[in-house]
């Protein structure tokens, strides 16, 4: 079965993608540059997202396609919104923005989580065990 030509025009870049082969080159761009960036290897990325190495492995190098599902683990395990994995990137110097990765922000909110409720009740343990000793 062969997959439909697929032609995309974005006009404020003027980026042209006219066939699927190119939009599997930019993913596959996409998700190496994303991995990279966080210092992952294509086994990390796999057990981050929940499949296999060789898909991995098979996406980078643009030779299958995924499915939504697919693409939305690696969208979660790397951090970037899916429609960033499918968008050319266009390096701009000036921008030195580098936001933190979902799953990072998913832990920190957990801990911080975690430490106040931890502080609540030790101020609640303290309160009860005055009232005892009064």
């Amino acid at each position: 079965m062969s997959t439909p030509n697929i032609t995309v025009v974005l006009k404020p870049r003027g980026v042209q993608i006219k066939d699927t082969d190119q939009l599997r080159k930019i993913l596959s761009a996409n998700i190496k540059a994303g991995r990279k960036k966080l210092g992952i290897s294509q086994e990390k990325l796999a057990e981050m997202a929940n499949i296999s190495v060789q898909m991995v492995n098979s996406i980078e190098g643009h030779r299958v396609w995924v499915s939504d599902k697919t693409l939305n683990a690696l969208s979660d395990a790397l951090g970037i919104e899916v429609f960033r994995l499918l968008t050319p990137v266009v390096e701009d110097k000036k921008l030195n923005h580098h936001p933190l990765p979902s799953h990072w922000l998913l832990k920190l909110r957990q801990d911080i989580k975690a430490d106040i409720n931890a502080d609540v009740d030790m101020h609640f343990e303290r309160l009860f065990n005055m009232n005892l000793h009064d």
